[in-house]
């Protein structure tokens, strides 16, 4: 079975592609290259969060993130959870 990253866009669980090679297959040729040349580059650190960001791309996702932000930004409560003090991992 093949991994999948898995989330929630517009109130539905979407399973999205869960590795380099099954993201990359999702793409035009056009796609591919400029993924190849930025995936390349990537620190290691923030490789999950990019490779999250273009197995999402074409969901939606991003244009419900941004809705949210604005309601954010505008101070509308959105019924966030406050998750508690910061902590740093030593």
């Amino acid at each position: 079975m093949d991994a999948t990253l898995k989330t929630v866009i517009a109130g539905r669980l979407v399973e999205l592609p869960g590795t380099i090679a099954a993201i990359r297959a999702t793409m035009s040729e056009e796609q591919a290259a400029a993924f190849d040349q930025e995936i390349a580059h990537v620190p290691a650190p923030q490789l999950p969060a990019e490779l999250a960001r273009w197995a999402m791309r074409d969901t939606g996702a991003d244009e419900e993130d941004e809705v949210l932000f604005d309601r954010l930004a505008r101070g509308e409560d959105i019924g966030a959870v406050d998750a508690g003090p910061d902590t740093e991992v030593a």
